[in-house]
């Protein structure tokens, strides 16, 4: 007897074995899907990791219900990636399974419930709910479980469906079903019998009454001619200037044919790739510093400013690898990154470029894995956000990570809570290939590992063309305030700039890292704001939906006319964001197109090409947005930025606070004069002589390294210590408590005084779940392995102790 042990896309540690006939044994190879069930229901879609002939001892093996593939979806280098990430990262190969394939791989089981028979039943023993889902099902051949949810109004509708399953009212079937669908192109071609020239002729004569059909006739014989391609049916339908239904017609009587050609949804129309442009004098230098780097390291950090031409030394290195045939991986933070990047690299690259990301649709994502898988040249380069390295790359060449710095290369929720610039080191290491790392503000650890040289170093300290960096102004608003000198949240200075800008039909961009209107809404006879029911936290008032809402778990409510404590009409607005920045400046300036940028306005699939599009062709005079515009965008004609508020970035609970200040603000300040005029950047501030805005306002990245460096060494945080933080969750806060102690004081027997907390977040209870956190601390020499496995071992043990078992506990290693 043959077995297969079958990786499934839940959150268990180990592989499952099943039983598969010989003949299936020999068509499956490691990395296909087959269908299996799981459970006393379910059924799942597995990877095959292994098939051999060796039963479990433990329990008795199920068959495979079909296999999905004919040949493998996964290859062997991301079965190792993915133990890895499992490992490094403490959760289950299931969990990165669910995380690295496309939701379309993943077919499950719809549970689909029915009548056994539709004789007549006696009703007077049903339940309330029984006699309702027994109501259903006689009006209808078969429900789903969710149509049943909704009949019952309640979540848990099982004890239903076992009662009715017990009495032999209903069966239950479990159906799969594909959640990809290719897309299919309509073409038309005149039937065999028409084909030679003397038909023709006759049938366009017999046509002379039906002068439309004659014209689809004669366009499809002109375009058939002059292209010798298929002829799309819209296009045929366009070009003959006639309806569908004049097409349909000559279907019906035989005259023409229609057939289907499968289609990628993502393909390049543009132009011919046209010439790579030459590098300058400092960008040629660093081109080759970083292949003499590659000679001896693996790994190459490039530091190079803002608009110091990074991108283009890419594409040099991209240009040598495409024509050896490889495959080159480009990683970016920011999905507005990839908007822009694929038009530039389309224009050098053609057809060779895809692109892989969440806020493609689950169908492309799936043509763009199989043009991977296939290696095909529609696939050479893939441009992605993090989730692009669980692609299926065997012949990768390079990887590049562009913005290595980002915050958002970090994945927190769900697991696997894996660094996607960390797992792509590991991944090109697996594939015996380099990686390019580029920030104009480096990282602490990778700066650090690069001065110790685990890393190469190339620098590129000019901004291409020799334009100066951009000039940085503080404005204490604290003495604009005091002086009166201040218009809504605008000091005077700020204004005046933003109106020289615009009278030289310059753009301005104006940064505040806070959406919605106003962070709170304030009674000020008693002082009462309204707060989320289900977190900790004060409703953020959105204007533009006149909505109270909670930006942690999404509860919203009606504007209040009157406090809901004293019922007085004095509520204020505390604070500002995006929205009321919008909403001033399109008063004081109102003959100029303003336009915001952040997560309210970014939700449709095509926002951000759209909002980056119209700022490059100036129809946008002032952006306002949150951190998305700080992220390595490019624009000619940005003279001005202006900071409103930079305090509420210093000023936040966690030790990274300081060093993603200065990365962020030096990354908008950044985006100002990046062509032929230096940029000026105002930041506005009630503390001017705070020490990271002085290194910011002189760009000295150097002296924020080092002093961010020693202060790290004094409380033992990365990168001298690694940290693993534990998040305990539950409904009952006294039993949290106690569980999180419980863990605490485990954890202390073997890692003593590095067991921090537990320590309630600055929000302690998120919908409805009171939350707690404990930190590890790992110093350089401990072993990491060793303190895993003993955490895996209080894990398990606190798991089995019966009081604590409705706690949820989440481990976030590298928690930063």
């Amino acid at each position: 007897m043959y077995f297969i042990d079958a990786l499934l896309p839940i959150p268990l540690q180990q592989a499952f074995t099943y039983h598969v006939s010989e003949e299936q044994a020999h068509l499956l190879e490691i990395g296909m899907r087959v269908a299996i069930p799981f459970g006393k229901t379910k059924i799942y879609t597995g990877i095959v990791i292994k098939v051999h002939k060796d039963p479990p001892p433990a329990y008795e093996t199920k068959s495979i219900d079909q296999i999905l593939d004919n040949a493998p979806l996964v290859n062997l280098f991301q079965l190792k990636h993915w133990q890895w990430i499992a490992s490094y990262y403490m959760c289950t190969m299931g969990e990165v399974m669910r995380a690295a394939l496309p939701n379309a791989f993943l077919l499950e089981s719809e549970t689909i419930i029915a009548l056994v028979s539709k004789e007549p039943r006696d009703d007077t023993k049903f339940s309330d709910d029984e006699f309702l889902v027994y109501e259903a099902l006689l009006h209808q051949s078969s429900l789903h479980i969710n149509d049943i949810r909704s009949i019952l109004d309640r979540k848990n509708v099982v004890l239903v469906i076992q009662k009715l399953l017990e009495q032999g009212i209903i069966e239950v079937q479990e159906e799969i079903y594909e959640k990809y669908t290719p897309k299919l192109k309509r073409y038309i071609k005149l039937s065999v019998e028409f084909t030679s020239e003397e038909k023709l002729k006759e049938l366009i004569e017999t046509l002379t009454r039906a002068p439309k059909q004659r014209q689809v006739l004669m366009t499809l014989f002109m375009l058939s001619v002059q292209d010798k391609k298929p002829v799309e049916s819209l296009f045929l339908q366009q070009k003959s200037e006639v309806t569908a239904s004049v097409i349909k017609t000559l279907i019906d009587k035989g005259i023409l044919e229609a057939y289907f050609i499968q289609k990628d949804r993502i393909e390049y129309t543009g132009d011919a790739a046209s010439e790579i442009k030459a590098l300058s004098e400092d960008q040629e230098i660093a081109f080759n510093e970083i292949k003499d780097s590659f000679k001896t390291k693996d790994i190459t950090l490039l530091h190079g400013v803002t608009s110091s031409g990074k991108t283009e030394v890419y594409v040099q290195l991209i240009k040598e690898l495409i024509s050896e045939g490889k495959q080159i991986l480009y990683m970016l933070p920011e999905i507005a990154l990839t908007t822009q990047l694929i038009g530039r690299l389309q224009k050098y690259f053609g057809e060779s470029i895809s692109v892989y990301h969440s806020k493609y649709s689950v169908n492309e994502r799936v043509e763009v894995w199989k043009n991977v898988l296939e290696n095909k040249q529609k696939a050479q380069i893939v441009i992605g956000a993090r989730s692009s390295l669980f692609l299926p790359f065997n012949n990768l060449g390079l990887i590049i990570v562009d913005e290595e710095h980002e915050t958002t290369f970090k994945q927190y929720n769900p697991a696997p809570r894996y660094h996607a610039r960390d797992s792509a080191i590991v991944l090109a290491k697996l594939h015996g290939t380099k990686i390019l790392m580029g920030s104009a503000t480096p990282s602490l650890e990778s700066f650090i590992n690069s001065k110790e040289g685990k890393y190469g170093l190339v620098t590129l300290n000019k901004r291409y063309g020799n334009v100066l960096m951009p000039e940085i102004e503080l404005v204490d608003i604290k003495e604009k305030h005091r002086k009166k000198q201040m218009k809504d949240h605008f000091s005077d200075r700020l204004l005046e700039e933003i109106q020289e800008a615009l009278d030289n039909k310059e753009q301005v961009i104006l940064f505040q890292n806070r959406r919605g209107y106003s962070p709170v809404v304030e009674c000020s006879t008693c002082g009462v704001s309204p707060q989320c029911p289900n977190c900790d936290v004060s409703l953020t008032y959105h204007q533009y939906k006149n909505q109270l809402r909670c930006h942690y778990c999404g509860h919203h409510m009606a504007m209040l006319i009157s406090c809901m404590a004293c019922h007085s009409d004095t509520l204020d607005t505390k604070g500002f964001g995006t929205e009321q920045i919008e909403v001033e400046l399109k008063e004081l300036f109102p003959e100029y197109s303003i336009a915001r940028m952040d997560q309210d306005t970014m939700r449709k699939k095509h926002a951000y090409a759209k909002i980056i599009e119209a700022l490059e062709e100036q129809k946008i005079d002032i952006l306002v947005g949150t951190q998305m515009l700080a992220k390595g965008l490019d624009f000619r004609n940005i003279s001005l930025v202006g900071v409103l508020n930079a305090d509420n970035l210093l000023n936040f609970p966690d030790f990274r606070a300081h060093e993603r200040s200065f990365q962020l603000l030096q990354q908008v300040s950044g985006r100002a004069g990046r062509t032929k005029k230096r940029g000026k950047v105002l930041i506005q501030t009630f503390n001017p002589y705070h020490q990271i805005l002085q290194q910011v306002s002189i760009n000295d990245y150097k002296g924020m390294f080092e002093q961010q460096l020693e202060e790290r060494h004094q409380y033992n945080y990365p990168p001298h210590f690694r940290t693993i933080k534990i998040t305990f969750k539950d409904r009952n806060y006294a039993k949290m408590q106690k569980g999180a102690l419980w863990y605490t004081q485990a954890l202390k027997m073997n890692l003593t005084e590095n067991v921090l907390g537990p320590e309630a977040p600055s929000v302690g209870r998120v919908r409805n779940l009171f939350i707690t956190h404990v930190l590890i601390k790992i110093p350089k020499g401990q072993s990491l392995t060793k303190t895993k496995l003993f955490m895996n071992k209080v894990d398990r043990s606190f798991k089995l102790i019966k009081e604590f078992s409705s706690i949820r506990t989440i481990i976030d290693v590298d928690n930063y």
